[in-house]
Order: structure tokens, then C-alpha cells, then sequence
């Protein structure tokens, strides 16, 4: 049993907020996963830049002098924006990749939770009203993100364990369920260069969705294959640099509600999750179908 919540802004007026309504949310399904919480945040990207999210199980050690180990490579344009355990590392996009190399061979002992032009991943063990304060995610402003409080099933309670999981670029994806077939779909993706750096079944899913964009799949068309590739009970919210998707198996015997109205559009595991945000009296409130893919973009 976990918790899932996600919030999509059509109103750019409510972009201040996002943090402290997803943050709300968040904690309000403490009960449904107190294990470990996380937030993937999709802020304004600013041209030409990449954000690498990444973690550090002691961050005054490696995030000491970071900044300047970066800059003697890759050149003064270079910031590194400590965050408690998480730091935002912002570099040219195209040394994206010579920072990651750099990252892997010089900082080993930091964990990579996110690379994109929007995206910002913050994620730990611990009950999710801790993990919104240690960030300050109710500060934070964006266009859209999801969230999820972990009850864990199958593998340790750790950081890596925890949602949302992002193997992609400006790519995520939450979960509450479990998938039966996650070993050979591991294997299979394996061979076609995917890497995995837990044993969750949940990375496993956010890893075939990325596959399944690289082939040129927009997210909705790829969540439609999903249905047909992924075996078990699931239900999924997606995060993509523009685009918010929700899924669920043909049984759909996870709880999710959503909520629409000129101003946004909400997801929840229960409605308690959604009471709070502004017009929700005049919301449409439904049960996403089973089988049924939903899915929203900004332009």
C-alpha cells in the first residue's frame, strides 16, 4: 500500500503554490506509505541549461568544494545549489554529459535522482511531513509534479527505494502496486542499454516507459503500450518535461481518484488527498477507468 498524489497547473497563476498544495497532499497519505516520501518538481527550464539532482549520504563531505571540482573541467558556467542531502547542479546542456562522467569517476558517493531541463527529484526515507521540511518543498514553485509516500513490500527502505523514479530526461514515475513480469522486462531493457540502479519493479516500469519515448512515443502512446506489456496490479502517474499521465491495469484494484477544473487537474490515491485544493467543490471528481490512459500537456 503507498500513496500517490500529482498535481498538473493549467492556471499559471497557481505556479507559486505548487509546492505547498503537492506538499499538503503529500502528507495528507502519510498513513497509505510512512516509509519514505518523494517529490519530482517541473519548474521553468531556462534555455540552454540541464539541472542534475543528485544525493549524498553525507553532504557535508561531497558537497564541499563540488562546485569548484566541476568548474576546473567544465569551465566557470557551473552552479551547485545544496539542498540538505540533495544538491541541483546546473551546467551547460551540452556538457550534460561530461558532467555525469565526471560526477561517476570523481564523486562516486553521489547518486544521481534526476537530469533534465525542468525536472528536480527530492526523495528519503523517513515519514513524508519530515521529508517536505528537510527540503522545503512547500516553497517551491512549478508547472507541474507528483509525489508518493512508500510502504515497502519488496525491497529495503533506503533512499534509492524511494519514488518517484526518473530514467529519463525530465522523465518520472510514481507507483502503487506490483509488477509480475518486472524481471525479464529488466532483462530485456538491460541488453538495450538501460541502466537500473535498484532492484524495484518500479524502476523497472519508469525505465520501459523511457525506452518506449526514445522510439518516438509520446507519453500517452507510450502508457498505451504499457498496458499491454506490463504484467500485474498497478496504477502509475507520469511525469514528463510538459506532459502528466495516469494509468491504471485492467483490474484496478488500487485506489486513485482525479479532479478537473479550469485551474488544474489533480490526482489522489483517496479524495481526502484533493479536499483541500481551491474549487474543489466545483471540480469534476472521478475514478480513472481501468485500462484507460489519461493524459495532459502544456503546450
Amino acid at each position: 500500500m503507498c500513496g500517490i498524489v500529482g498535481l498538473f497547473l493549467k492556471d499559471r497563476e497557481l505556479e507559486p503554490q505548487l509546492g505547498r498544495m503537492l506538499s499538503e497532499m503529500l502528507v495528507i497519505m502519510t498513513d497509505r506509505g510512512p516509509d519514505s516520501a518523494g517529490m519530482a518538481i517541473y519548474g521553468d527550464a531556462a534555455d540552454g541549461k540541464v539541472k542534475i539532482t543528485v544525493q549524498s549520504a553525507d553532504p557535508e563531505t561531497d558537497f564541499a568544494g563540488l562546485e569548484d571540482s566541476l568548474k576546473a573541467v567544465l569551465g566557470d558556467d557551473v552552479s551547485v545549489a545544496p539542498n540538505n542531502t540533495h544538491a541541483v547542479i546546473t551546467v551547460d546542456e551540452a556538457a550534460m554529459e561530461a558532467a555525469r562522467n565526471l560526477l561517476a569517476e570523481n564523486h562516486p558517493t553521489l547518486r544521481i535522482m534526476s537530469v533534465g531541463e525542468a525536472i528536480e527529484i527530492y526523495k528519503e526515507a523517513g515519514l513524508p511531513a519530515s521529508v517536505v521540511q528537510r527540503f522545503g518543498l512547500s516553497g517551491m514553485s512549478g508547472t507541474h509534479g507528483v509525489g508518493h509516500t512508500r510502504m515497502a513490500t519488496e525491497s529495503a527502505v533506503t533512499t534509492m527505494g524511494a519514488h518517484p523514479f526518473s530514467t529519463g530526461a525530465d522523465q518520472c514515475l510514481v507507483h502503487n502496486g506490483s509488477l509480475s513480469n518486472h524481471n525479464n522486462l529488466r532483462r530485456e531493457l538491460a541488453r538495450d542499454g538501460m541502466h537500473f540502479e535498484t532492484e524495484n519493479d518500479s524502476e523497472v516500469a519508469a525505465a520501459y516507459l523511457t525506452a518506449e519515448m526514445k522510439k518516438g512515443k509520446n507519453l500517452g502512446a507510450a502508457l498505451e503500450s504499457a498496458l499491454s506489456d506490463l504484467d500485474g496490479f498497478f496504477t502509475f502517474v507520469v511525469g514528463t518535461k510538459n506532459g502528466f499521465g495516469v494509468v491504471r491495469d485492467a483490474i484496478a484494484c488500487k485506489p486513485a481518484v482525479m479532479a478537473e477544473t479550469d485551474r488544474y487537474v489533480a490526482f489522489g490515491s483517496e479524495y481526502r488527498a484533493l479536499a483541500g485544493l481551491p474549487g474543489i467543490e466545483e471540480a469534476r471528481v472521478w475514478e480513472p477507468e481501468p485500462a484507460t490512459v489519461y493524459f495532459w500537456e502544456h503546450q
